[in-house]
């Protein structure tokens, strides 16, 4: 017979398979907590109850959150079967064709099916268009004058993946454009709030994104006719291109509707983390001559490790996404010393696993240099999550930020001083800083 004992806060006891700690609040609460402050709530929840407790929320249920790196490999190397995609999931913007909403056998051959067009050779391809964009967004800068880069890097990456998915331009990806920035604005607040069970007007949020997905699945239904009937279909590299020309194993095809769901996908989860990573790069090389010295010229170089090892440590310091998250399938799940009964949430806190200061000293600091010559560690450093669900587009995210810092920078002259951190800002699902990410570009004399 196994012997429990409390231990101070609800659900938590002593003994093999025990339950991790809970805060006595009520689920409400929580809920409020999660979705409001977030950050702020799990680092105070981690500092008092350790790196594993657990919450009730009222979108996840019974949620267990951790930041033990151990733990963090558990979670991501479990069995498939036994631990699914956190429920509600990002489906519930994407549509039930995308990535986000399959499991198992599903998941396996989607991922297969869209891995292709992120591979190294066809993300080299791509480079050029990042280049292009970047030199096209940059040339109405004002010389001088303090811009906000947030929404400059925005353009950049929207079209960057509108240019990289449907291969060329037109009405169409004006329409995207339009609609697009507002729908991933909208559907990262909504993305960890309760749905609610009965029908909502137009004008509500659900109401107006449902809007925003009969506007998109006209315009690609379009594109897609439009790429049917193109006779160099065959010779295409663009994703969507490729997506059609993609199959099964058994011969078959993507449907309509699953090719739509995953392109929405990719448009609203592939540009708006990244271009956020980006307004945080120039918000933290403000403040860090020496950094962006080193960062000029190697640039002037020809060289791109410290640019790397730059944007390492700017996911670590400055983490976007700040959770990644699974649903226990099995009868149970056990990690490590505690047992995770069916039905029950389990989420990594990317945010607090980067500020382990046994991992990385003096977390606080920004110090590129920590990844000069070193990997980050596998799972310790999971800006993109991990395991079977880590982000299909890393690689293109982290070229893109590549290319976008080294054509800037050899074209601007970006002032530094000592003016505070910008604060962090949460867009709902990405962090973003507070003011924008702030800087005074100069032009550069070539």
């Amino acid at each position: 017979m196994t012997e429990t004992v409390a231990v101070g806060a609800q659900g938590a006891t002593s003994g093999p398979g025990r339950r991790p700690p809970r805060p006595p609040l009520p689920m409400l609460v929580q809920g409020f907590m999660f979705a409001g402050f977030r950050r702020r709530t799990l680092r105070r929840l981690r500092d008092r109850y350790g790196p594993v407790y657990a919450l009730n929320l009222p979108v996840f249920g019974s949620t267990v959150v951790m930041s033990d790196p151990e733990l963090v490999r558990a979670v991501f190397t479990a069995d498939a079967e036994d631990l699914v995609n956190i429920r509600p999931s990002l489906s519930r913007l994407f549509g039930p064709g995308s990535v986000f909403a399959l499991d198992g056998r599903a998941h396996r051959e989607r991922r297969k099916l869209l891995g292709p067009p992120f591979h190294g050779r066809s993300i080299k391809n791509y480079e050029q268009v990042i280049e292009e964009e970047t030199v096209r967004e940059s040339a109405g800068w004002v010389d001088g004058t303090e811009l906000r880069t947030l929404e400059p890097m925005n353009r950049i990456t929207l079209n960057v993946i509108l240019r990289t998915v449907f291969g060329a331009d037109g009405a169409e990806l004006d329409e995207l454009r339009r609609i697009i920035p507002p729908w991933v604005t909208l559907g990262s607040r909504v993305a960890t709030l309760p749905e609610p069970p009965f029908p909502t007007s137009r004008f509500s949020p659900w109401g107006r994104l449902a809007e925003f997905r009969q506007t998109f699945d006209r315009v690609v239904d379009a594109l897609i006719d439009k790429a049917q009937a193109d006779p160099e279909l065959d010779e295409r590299t663009d994703i969507l291109a490729l997506l059609l020309r993609s199959r099964y194993d058994d011969g078959s095809t993507m449907s309509r509707r699953d090719v739509a769901d995953e392109l929405l996908t990719l448009l609203g989860a592939g540009h708006e983390t990244t271009a956020s990573s980006l307004s945080w790069a120039f918000e933290r090389l403000r403040r860090h001559p020496a950094v962006l010295a080193e960062l000029v010229a190697e640039v002037d170089a020809g060289g791109r490790d410290f640019r790397q090892a730059t944007i390492l440590e700017l996911q670590r310091a400055r983490t976007v996404i700040d959770f990644a998250g699974r649903h226990v399938a099995a009868t149970h799940f056990d990690l490590g010393e505690w047992r995770i009964p069916h039905g029950s949430s389990i989420i990594v806190s990317i945010a607090d696993l980067h500020e382990n200061a046994d991992i990385f000293p003096n977390p606080e600091r920004f110090d590129p240099h920590r990844f000069v010559d070193s990997k980050p560690p596998t799972f310790a450093w999971v800006p993109f999550g991990g395991g079977t669900r880590r982000c299909i587009g890393a690689a293109f995210a982290n070229t893109e930020m590549d290319v976008v810092l080294r054509t800037v920078l050899q074209r601007f002259h970006l002032e530094t001083d000592t003016a505070p951190d910008e604060k962090v800002h949460s867009r709902g699902v990405a962090y973003v800083p507070g003011d924008g990410g702030r800087v005074v570009l100069h032009r550069r004399k070539v």
